[in-house]
């Protein structure tokens, strides 16, 4: 089946099932770490067709922000954690803002909703490296928005890791969460300032981390249909651990004197591999939970009513790191390439179909890179691998994940391939010391797919970079 007859096929469909009615409150994560991004262009018409009218970006580049002009999208723009330390200088925050806030706040520009502040600057694996910048960086951005005229409609706030609150061992329940022990008073001058400018909290919330490594959390709990038994705190009774989770951060922030602060759920979502918990039957039941108690304005036993929420994420990611886990670069409701990876529907209504996909995507020729199996010496296989699976995507290949079962070839195979993609099928990326040849051939195997990349800009011809990959792979091999 050609992808442009089954892209055509997902259309009709999402026509005929009035897709495009997106819930009030739902807006999606829209990262680019991919060696082969979709142009900015089809990903917010694909936005549009999805009916979704909010989204969260991880950085304010150009490309992107001028696709998203005249759209009426909500958009929250974001500064990266390696440049708080320079917003902690006023003049250079009044700068970012003028550059990324101001030229695009007209009528018929980007509809600013949100300046997020770093992202999870806190977590516990940074070392404390932002607990000195985040503050400062966040109280300048806000003031120069109040400077700029554009504060009362837009407001700066910080995306944390629900890593920032917790409940004692001694009492492991919602109503006894408390931010961190060494970073109370942080959070605590952050809630204030969030508080004086009518800014959100914004925490991300991934109940799949808890059963990531953690065999004995019982499964049915990080879902919403109940089968789980309820942790019980008073008169309450939990039954999934993203109201636990939501309501320990209300009980922090009334413990701190902040309990009607409003709450956004930067990201939450599930991922689709690079674990044995990651896969799209979870993922599907995931928002088969969320989506309609979204819509039904549900909310938590705590904080009953409409929330706030951005789905993580919008595309796969190719090139994040993998330092969290395998599966960090498979948050998305679309592939690579734009394709939906299961039926959902964002309305909440339960009326389950496969999204609109992108259009007009352009791919790479149809031709895979493989094992040679005509090579003689092996002994230089494994280095191979490692080559490519270091500047290419392998993660499929793990435990638990969609190509694991694949025999010593077809792991070569698979790896061998993701680098040739990677490299624009340049001729001399599929030649690994002789142990690999190009096939036109599709080599994926059952559930195992061998990706065709998407044509990236420019993508014909040898590029600098497959020059300087090239002299690399000489001398890691050496």
């Amino acid at each position: 089946m050609s992808k442009e007859w089954l892209s055509a096929c997902f259309m009709v469909v999402g026509v005929m099932t009035g897709f495009g009615l997106g819930q009030e409150g739902l807006g999606v994560n829209w990262g680019t770490m991919a060696s082969h991004s979709l142009p900015p262009k089809v990903v917010v018409q694909m936005l549009k067709d999805n009916g979704i009218k909010k989204v969260k970006l991880f950085d304010s580049a150009m490309s992107t922000m001028s696709a998203l002009a005249g759209t009426d999208i909500e958009v929250m723009v974001a500064i990266p954690n390696d440049q708080l330390a320079a917003m902690t200088n006023y003049d250079r925050a009044k700068e970012w803002v003028r550059r990324n806030i101001t030229r695009f706040n007209f009528n018929g520009g980007v509809n600013i909703k949100y300046v997020a502040v770093g992202n999870e600057p806190f977590l516990k694996t940074y070392n404390g490296s932002f607990l000195n910048v985040t503050l400062p960086a966040l109280q300048n951005i806000q003031t120069a928005l109040n400077e700029a005229n554009a504060g009362n409609s837009i407001k700066a706030t910080v995306p944390l890791n629900a890593d920032v609150y917790e409940s004692p061992a001694s009492n492991p329940v919602p109503s006894a969460g408390r931010f961190r022990s060494d970073i109370s008073g942080l959070m605590t001058q952050i809630v204030q300032f969030l508080n004086q400018n009518q800014a959100p909290f914004t925490v991300n919330i991934y109940p799949f981390l808890s059963l990531y490594g953690n065999d004995n959390f019982p499964i049915d709990y990080a879902f919403f249909d109940g089968g789980s038994a309820p942790v019980v705190d008073g008169s309450i009774q939990y039954t999934n651990v993203f109201d636990a989770n939501f309501d320990t951060l209300v009980s922090a922030l009334k413990a701190v004197g902040f309990g009607d602060m409003t709450i956004i759920v930067g990201e939450v979502g599930w991922p689709t591999e690079g674990d044995k918990n990651a896969n799209s039957n979870y993922a599907y039941r995931f928002y088969n939970g969320l989506l309609p108690r979204l819509t039904s304005k549900r909310g938590t036993p705590l904080r009953p009513g409409y929330i706030e929420v951005y789905l993580f994420g919008l595309i796969d990611e190719d090139a994040k790191s993998v330092a969290p886990g395998n599966f960090e670069r498979h948050w998305g409701i679309f592939r690579y390439d734009g394709q939906p990876k299961y039926a959902m529907d964002l309305s909440g209504q339960g009326q389950n179909m496969f999204l609109v996909p992108a259009k007009n995507v352009e791919y790479l020729p149809a031709k895979w890179c493989m094992f040679n199996p005509n090579a003689k010496d092996l002994s230089k296989l494994a280095d191979n691998i490692n080559y490519a699976c270091t500047f290419a995507d392998c993660t499929a290949l793990g435990y638990g994940s969609s190509c694991n079962g694949l025999d010593a070839n077809g792991n070569a195979s698979y790896a061998f391939n993701m680098y040739f993609q990677v490299q624009n099928q340049e001729d001399l990326s599929c030649n690994f010391q002789g142990l690999a040849t190009v096939t036109t051939q599709n080599i994926s195997q059952g559930n195992c797919n061998f990706t065709i990349q998407i044509a990236s800009s420019p993508s014909r011809g040898s590029s600098p970079l497959a020059l300087a990959l090239s002299i690399v792979y000489v001398l890691f091999l050496m």
